[in-house]
């Protein structure tokens, strides 16, 4: 099990690959520029920021369950409350 401190620690490259090899594709959205692919990664579900117009992957963070992008989320499946 990878705790949080230990994969934000990683490098974008290790992220990435982290998530496609142990995480589990949940959902995307559309939020402003933005392709917000949603992933569970062991018992931490992590967004994944994707930039259309440049094609990369420009952030991967914690979901924060406070910010009003949640509403996306609830609205199309049903996310166990953080």
């Amino acid at each position: 099990m990878i705790t949080w401190s230990e994969f934000k620690s990683y490098t974008l490259n290790q992220k990435i690959t982290t998530l496609y090899e142990r995480g589990t594709f949940v959902m995307a959205i559309r939020y402003y520029n933005y392709k917000i692919n949603l992933y569970l990664l062991d018992e931490h579900y992590v967004e994944v920021f994707v930039n259309h117009k440049h094609s990369s992957i420009e952030k991967i963070a914690l979901l924060d369950s406070a910010h009003s992008r949640m509403k996306f989320y609830y609205d199309q499946i049903k996310l166990p409350r953080i």
